[in-house]
């Protein structure tokens, strides 16, 4: 069997071949990237493209006029007109034996050491991922499909040349699910009709093009499964259900064979957990907490409000009331529906060198866990393998039962006032210090072509740089008074921020040491931070800004 290693990045030269009409790759080919770039799936990625690009468009424009009335002064809510939808009596299609049980996910990269170990380490589930923590670079994303085309049909291996060792999957793995990107990025190395591709439908598009045959036939006549991020509203989730449909048509799957699980990790969509699990009733596969993008969201929607200002991000738990409202809220809606309602992300890693840090860091996850399965959730997330059987232990102990569906939670009454209920704490000098260390060391990686980053003990992507970034943004925005730490009193000054930045460098190099500070992308970074923490109006997504950053268009623009 040939042992495949990603690390080899020779240029293919770019052949005038049949492809479709109005299709240019402007990526460079590398080895293999012809399996996924064929012609018929080239088409049929077209095809998706020609049809919902319209529809892409009409809810992004949805998304900035529904944040400009906020700016306004309004409040997320819940929507009158779709009462009748929060109140029916109607359920979602149950979930398929192959997920039924889902009592701890791994997610991760679509990278391909990370497949393998994600998909041996004893998860029920594994999200393979193009979003929060893949930089999604042309390598990376070309790359990713190959890993997972070769997974699905396990013929995946990996050899590590430096440690001298192979790797291969087990004789049981856990079920694949695969996170394509959010609607609002852009693919910049594919153009269909002279726009670049809708990064959402591309990655979609190849996953179920090459794998749905394969996957069907191992997991009982259904799948392929998703994760799908970053919706504000119902209205995206109607075009998610209508790619399904498109999609199983066109290749003679049988309606309802794809399953969805919503991230519920924006502010407005909390307000619309029924009318999503409505419009993808038959695909639906239930929703996530997506935690982290939540108090992001949460800082973004309210962005034009002075009075709501959050107190340092470490504080911001999910004992704080305004989350535990939502993943109470989410719980009773999906088990009203019959789907699952998943967990949040234990983000802790193991720290091999400090057996006390370890330790307290285990009993932090093993509180969240348990306060997570205690709730209701039929299943969490962990970030790293070490910690998955630590995980597994207290769902086994505490869910006997593959899931949950039968608490409905009836106790739990949720009023928009829970759910924007400001949370308590103080902000700090400290605070701002983390924040802007983070946020560079993150995006110094991400420019790098890396989106998963090991630090100070947490696994981060790019959700934990986003709140680093709008939470500063917000602070210096409003002049906030420190009101924790050494020094309270003092207000956020662009000249604060600054001082803070240029001393936050100096310590990153020290830990970092000077060879990587100088080897890495840490200036170029702390420039865009700087750049989206002191702009006049705050951008949407951090990514947006660095992607022209990693762009890598080929001399020759059609193969």
């Amino acid at each position: 069997m040939e042992i495949y290693n990603p690390s080899v990045k020779k240029n293919v030269r770019n052949t005038e071949a049949a492809f479709p009409a109005g299709v240019r790759i402007r990526g460079p080919m590398r080895p293999c990237f012809e399996k996924i770039l064929t012609k018929e799936a080239l088409e049929f990625v077209a095809a998706l493209e020609r049809k919902f690009r319209p529809r892409v468009k009409y809810i992004l424009q949805c998304r900035k006029e529904q944040q400009a009335r906020y700016d306004a002064g309004e409040l997320p809510s819940f929507d009158p007109a779709t009462k009748a939808i929060r109140e029916g009596d109607w359920t979602c299609s149950p979930p398929p034996a192959a997920i039924a049980d889902r009592r701890v996910e791994i997610t991760g990269p679509v990278e391909r050491k990370m497949i393998i170990n994600a998909l041996n380490c004893g998860a029920k589930m594994f999200m393979a991922d193009f979003e929060d923590s893949l930089a999604p670079t042309w390598d990376n994303i070309m790359h990713g499909h190959i890993n997972l085309r070769d997974a699905v049909n396990r013929t995946i291996t990996y050899e590590d040349k430096a440690r001298n060792k192979s790797y291969k999957l087990n004789s049981k793995t856990a079920t694949l699910l695969v996170r394509p990107r959010g609607w609002h990025l852009l693919e910049s190395h594919i153009e269909i009709d002279g726009e670049p591709a809708t990064g959402a439908l591309m990655d979609f598009g190849f996953y179920f093009f090459h794998n749905h045959a394969s996957y069907r036939a191992k997991h009982g006549g259904y799948g392929p499964f998703f994760y799908l991020p970053k919706m504000q509203h119902s209205r995206e989730a109607a075009v998610w259900n209508a790619v399904f449909d498109w999609a199983e048509d066109t290749c003679s799957v049988p309606r309802g064979s794809i399953r969805g699980t919503v991230l519920i990790e924006t502010l407005p969509a909390v307000f619309q957990m029924h009318e999503i699990l409505y419009e993808l009733r038959e695909h639906s596969a239930g929703l996530n907490c997506g935690r982290w993008d939540y108090i992001f969201s949460f800082i973004k929607t309210v962005r034009a409000h002075p009075d709501r200002l959050l107190p340092d991000r470490v504080q911001v738990g999910m004992t704080q009331h305004f989350l535990k409202s939502y993943t109470e809220l989410l719980i009773q809606t999906c088990h009203k529906r019959g789907v699952h309602a998943m967990g949040g992300m234990a983000a802790q890693i193991p720290i091999k060198d400090n057996p006390a840090a370890n330790q307290a860091a285990q009993e932090l996850i093993k509180a969240d866990k348990l306060r997570e399965v205690l709730a209701g959730h039929d299943g969490t997330w962990a970030a790293h393998p070490g910690l998955v059987p630590l995980v597994l232990e207290v769902f086994d102990k505490n869910m006997p039962t593959p899931n949950q569906l039968h608490v409905k939670r009836e106790d739990v009454s949720v009023i928009c006032a829970d759910l924007l209920q400001m949370p308590k704490g103080k902000r700090s000098l400290d605070g701002l210090r983390l924040n802007t260390r983070v946020g560079v060391q993150y995006l110094a990686a991400w420019m790098s072509g890396t989106g998963s980053v090991p630090l100070y003990n947490l696994m981060e992507d790019a959700a934990t740089a986003e709140i680093s970034r709008v939470q500063n943004w917000q602070q210096i925005k409003y002049n906030a008074v420190l009101d924790g730490g050494l020094v309270p009193g003092m207000r956020v000054t662009k000249e604060l921020f600054a001082r803070v930045l240029d001393e936050e460098l100096i310590r990153i190099e020290k830990e970092v040491g000077p060879a990587k500070f100088a080897s890495g992308k840490y200036k170029e970074a702390a420039v865009l931070f700087a750049k989206q923490c002191t702009a006049p109006e705050l951008d949407d997504f951090l990514t947006l800004d660095a992607y022209r950053y990693i762009v890598t268009h080929a001399p020759s623009a059609r193969m």
